[in-house]
């Protein structure tokens, strides 16, 4: 038998060169699955994974981060504008280097995308413990903090001998590539194995394609499916984001056609048809228009595609009104298909809508269904003009300020945002034009996400303007990647919305009784933080990490300063105040947030008799 060739490599080399070699294909179509790698250094890879990255910098290109949740964002942003299809890894250092990226990590998983995740860990040999950084624990020495990474991960391992690695990264790609399992991977790499010799297969480092499957329908799901749509009058598409990671627009858009049948869009699932398609009735719960929630409370068949059914898409389970509503669920993973008590169709999304589309063929909705829709979706098309319009004075409506980053936005350009009153305005108002021209993570819904993860959209498709839309509360949670956009001579726009506080906590603050406690942004005096605005100077800021930065007072003044953004090669914040105050919009559907059930407060004794008259809405679907 012939011998096997191998070369000597330590840990970290392995590993990257191992990395440098994978690639994914679906529909024929391949892509490097890990074109680069985001780091900060310290003293936990540095020799190891550090080294590696500097000796094969040409295979395996190298990101300098300034915080390490933000590098994971990064990686978020750049695996979902790519499909899911490609990612970036992430490396750092022990200790808190490692723990700041669990909150990435949750990110990630909730939302289901793939990033890989290197985090140093303490000695395997253990010569001198503790070493700097070492979380001490009397019940186990094999403990450490990345321990705190195995709930928020979809797989897990720590690579204590070198002859571990090999196992541990093809169970990482199984992982990475599964569009049900996908989500954070991590693999702790104690410092002293990343810096250990070895003499490896030389196989391992070969070349690799993993081909993204699939999943073809079960015909019997698909007649299941077509008896109950062919006996709905007032049927309803919910679009989640499995429509846009599938690349099943173009089918959706063909069946929604050809049957009539209305579609709605969840926050991940916006953009899977134009907004103004003669099919679109805009977003749909507790963030939805008014269009769709009216067709939601009234539909006797609820076509679910690619969505997991959230609490805000569901209107915390009050939406769906009609007593004899059923569902149809089309999903990849089992465990969404199920939800709501639907028929379940467990299928890749484009291919189960082409079965269904031809299992359908001649069936449509009532023409009074199709012309309902219409009136509905007008009505709030007119409410859009409104709020983009709206003439507030200055600071100006952040309804007008979104409206003009709408029109001046180019079709396939990309809206970024992540939370606080944004999400919810954008998921109200945002006309998108192309299926990857919108990307809010409401997944998690993360302050800091937002300019991170813009990061990640504009590098994995610099063909496309971003536009970062983020609050003051989430810009001071994290804006340093700012720096590294400047440093990496990658473009973006941000604007930088000022409105002194949690806008939309305190209006969440309202409604519950709690008169925007703890939300506005106050100098303290003798009764609260109740003073005057806190006088910093974010555009300042702004300019202090690199960016250049305009100041816009007013809606037109703003208008200019996007132009000029837009028109420059340079990272730039737009600065604007809005008044948090302004009227925006509404749904018409609720949201269950609990109330405080006794109080001496009138507010929020009122607050709670509301909240106990919205409740008895909601349902449970079996």
């Amino acid at each position: 038998m012939k011998e096997k060739k191998t070369m000597r490599l330590t840990v970290g080399q392995a590993l990257v060169r191992f990395l440098a070699a994978q690639w994914s294909e679906r529909d024929g179509e391949e892509q490097r699955f890990f074109p680069g790698c985001f780091g900060i250094f310290g003293h936990g890879n540095v020799a190891g994974i550090g080294q590696a990255l500097l000796e094969y910098g040409e295979e395996m290109p190298y990101y300098m981060a300034r915080n390490e949740q933000a590098m994971v964002h990064t990686a978020s942003g750049f695996a979902r504008m790519s499909d899911r299809l490609s990612t970036l890894a992430c490396t750092t250092s022990i200790g808190p280097g490692a723990t700041n990226m669990v909150t990435g990590a949750a990110l990630a998983t909730i939302n289901r995308l793939p990033v890989l995740l290197l985090p140093g860990d303490v000695f395997a040999t253990r010569p001198a413990n503790p070493v700097l950084q070492e979380l001490e624990d009397a019940r186990s020495y094999d403990a450490s903090v990345n321990d705190c990474f195995k709930p928020v991960s979809k797989y897990w391992d720590r690579i204590n001998r070198p002859e571990q690695l090999p196992s541990a990264l093809m169970a990482a790609m199984r992982v990475l590539t599964d569009p049900v399992e996908t989500g954070a991977v991590t693999l702790s790499l104690p410092q002293d194995v990343q810096a250990e010799a070895f003499d490896w297969p030389e196989e391992l480092f070969a070349r690799r394609v993993w081909r993204i499957p699939r999943a073809l329908p079960e015909a019997r799901d698909i007649e299941d499916a077509h008896a109950i749509l062919q006996a709905a009058e007032r049927p309803l598409i919910v679009a989640g984001g499995g429509v846009i990671y599938s690349g099943a627009t173009d089918a959706l858009r063909t069946f929604a056609e050809r049957t009539g049948i209305p579609v709605a869009e969840t926050q991940a699932g916006k953009g899977s048809l134009p907004w103004d398609h003669p099919s679109a009735v805009g977003s749909i719960g507790a963030t939805g228009s008014t269009a769709a929630n009216a067709l939601a409370r009234d539909a006797d068949v609820v076509v679910g595609i690619g969505t997991r059914y959230s609490d805000f898409t569901t209107a915390s389970h009050s939406l769906f009104q009609n007593p004899d509503v059923r569902f149809v669920n089309i999903n990849v993973a089992r465990s969404d298909a199920f939800k709501l008590g639907g028929a379940s169709v467990v299928a890749d999304a484009r291919e189960a809508l082409g079965a269904l589309d031809a299992a359908l063929a001649g069936w449509t909705v009532p023409d009074a269904h199709r012309e309902n829709a219409r009136d509905l979706t007008a009505r709030w098309n007119a409410v859009v003009d409104g709020a983009y319009g709206l003439d507030h004075g200055d600071p100006p409506a952040q309804s007008r300020i979104i409206g003009i980053v709408n029109e001046e936005s180019g079709p396939r350009d990309v809206v970024v945002c992540a939370a606080g009153s944004m999400p919810g305005d954008l998921h109200r108002l945002w006309r998108t034009r192309d299926p990857k021209g919108y990307h809010v993570e409401y997944g998690y819904s993360c302050m800091g996400y937002e300019i991170a993860g813009g990061l990640g959209v504009r590098m994995a498709d610099p063909s496309r303007e971003v536009f970062v839309m983020v609050g003051d509360g989430s810009y001071l949670m994290m804006a340093q990647e700012l720096t590294t956009a400047v440093a990496e001579g990658i473009k973006l726009v941000v604007v930088l919305v000022q409105n002194h506080g949690y806008a939309s906590i305190g209006n969440l603050s309202e409604t519950v009784g709690a008169d925007r406690f703890g939300t506005r942004h106050r100098v303290r005096t003798g009764t609260g933080l109740d003073g005057a605005p806190i006088p910093v100077d974010l555009a300042a800021n702004a300019a202090s990490l690199g960016a250049d930065v305009l100041r816009a007072s007013g809606d037109e003044e703003f208008r200019a300063a996007l132009r000029k953004a837009v028109a420059s090669p340079r990272t730039t914040v737009v600065h604007v105040e809005t008044d948090p105050l302004a009227p925006a919009p509404g749904s018409d559907a609720w949201w269950d947030v609990p109330v405080a059930e006794v109080s001496e407060r009138a507010a929020t004794r009122d607050a709670r008799a509301g909240y106990d008259d919205a409740k008895k809405a909601q349902r449970r679907y079996l």
